[in-house]
Formats: structure tokens, sequence, C-alpha cells
């Protein structure tokens, strides 16, 4: 991998990452237009994803730190409530990693009809939170959490957006614009950092894993994941918020036929 591809696939994986147009969706269209060959793509995405992890916290550090304080208090109070509907949310992507990932990575081996199809899923559900009536005011309840967390699930397939699937469950569950926004980011820093983790115990259990590896090209693309994260993110928020998150949908509509149109010829 080249330190201009690693800086074009950081920058996507930074915008993507947050915006409702499926990061691993794009990073494998990226690869595959770009002709990345690289032997050791597990360091990169585990850098990257590393990036836009800390562009979250960055992000959100308020809340962050309101919620550890409010834990350290060790009662139960609306901070550790809160941190109890995350772990909720957290159930059906456990279930899904723990009995059906080498299944899910059956999935992630350049299928690029596949990735197309799962496109136009996103914009499906983009969509529908065009059809809800009314002003979404309500907070995440413990019911909405496990169905957030579903959203979160099925956007294990390459082409399902998961801030997607997940803002527009909670506001199709009329969960408040900026609650659904900040509880879709927060709910998967500890899966994204528990998957990083055994990402980097993988990697270092293999002799010689970082050997032929360009470090320009690593730094490039963390560095670049993760200014086009802090960007992503904050747009994103302002985006729900302004109900303009049609547009996305769209966009998920055209990338999606164009893929399934490369993928079929």
């Amino acid at each position: 991998m080249t330190t201009l591809e690693a800086l074009i696939l950081g920058i996507v994986q930074g915008l993507t990452e947050f915006l409702p147009i499926s990061s691993s969706g794009h990073i494998e269209l990226g690869k595959e237009l770009l002709g990345v060959q690289s032997k050791k793509p597990l360091v990169f995405m585990v850098l990257v994803h590393g990036a836009t992890v800390l562009s979250t916290i960055v992000v959100f550090y308020r809340q962050i730190g309101d919620i550890i304080k409010g834990a350290f208090r060790f009662q139960w109070n609306e901070e550790t409530e809160y941190i109890a509907k995350i772990l909720v949310s957290m159930i059906p992507v456990a279930i899904i990693g723990v009995f059906f990932k080498d299944q899910v990575e059956y999935f992630f081996e350049g299928r690029i009809m596949w990735v197309g199809i799962m496109l136009l899923v996103t914009a499906l559900l983009l969509w529908a939170t065009t059809l809800t009536r009314g002003e979404n005011g309500k907070r995440v309840n413990f019911p909405k959490a496990l169905l957030i967390g579903i959203g979160q699930a099925l956007a294990v397939m390459p082409g399902i957006s998961r801030s997607g699937a997940t803002i527009s469950t909670a506001l199709l569950l009329k969960v408040d614009r900026y609650r659904a926004t900040q509880f879709s980011f927060l709910m998967v820093l500890i899966p994204i950092l528990g998957q990083t983790a055994l990402q980097v115990k993988d990697i270092l259990s293999q002799s010689g894993s970082m050997q032929g590896l360009n470090p320009m090209s690593l730094l490039v693309g963390f560095v670049a994941a993760f200014v086009s994260g802090l960007f992503a993110c904050r747009w994103m928020v302002q985006i729900v918020r302004r109900g303009k998150i049609l547009y996305f949908s769209l966009y998920c509509l055209i990338i999606g036929s164009i893929a399934i149109y490369y993928g079929w010829s």
C-alpha cells in the first residue's frame, strides 16, 4: 500500500465511519478501484479504526467525561443508566461476533455486488426516516437501546451503514435527534475498542506481522482518518438535527446501483 493509497483510504474511513454511507462498504469499493493488494490489511484497518474512535472521543469528550464521573459515584444514576443502555445495545452485535464471525467475514472478500445491494438497504433505511410524523423528542430507554443494537448488528455487513442503521432506528422510534446521534456514536466505542484489542492480539501473535509495512503509509492513514473523522462526526450531528438525512439515501442509492452494475459486469 502506497502513501497516496493510505491517504485516500484513511479519508474514506474517517468520513464514512460517521456519515450514513457505510465505511466498510466504501473501503471495499476503494480497495477495488485503487487495486490495493496489501498483504497486511489488518494492521492498516486497526489503525484507521483507532483513529475514528479517537475522533469520537474528542467530539464527545464532555459527555464521556460526565458519564465516567457518574459511574465512579458507584450508585444508580443517570450516567450508570446510560452505560447500562449501551451494554444492552451491544448484545445483538456480540451474538453476531461470537456465533457468526466466519459467515460475516465471507462477505469481506471483494464481493462488490453484495456491497451494492447492502448500500440499497442503507438507502431504504435512511428514506424510511422521512415517513415519521410528529416531533422526535423521546429518550433512549432499554427496549429502544436493544432495538438500536439490532440495527448495529445488521451493519456488520459491508454496505450497511452502522451510523445510518442505528440513527435511522432511533429516529423511527421517535428518539430526539441529538440523543439519537450521540447514542449512535457512543454505543460503538466499546465494541470497536474490544475488536481492536482482539485484532492487536492477533497481529502480535503473528511472527513478522509488521514486516514489509511502510510506517509512513500507516501514519498518513491514521492522521487522515482522524482529521476526516473529526469533520464528519461534527457534520453528522448537524445533519441529523436539520433533518437532511434524505440526501444520503439518494447517495447510497446511486453508489449502490453503480456497485451492482460494476460487480455484475
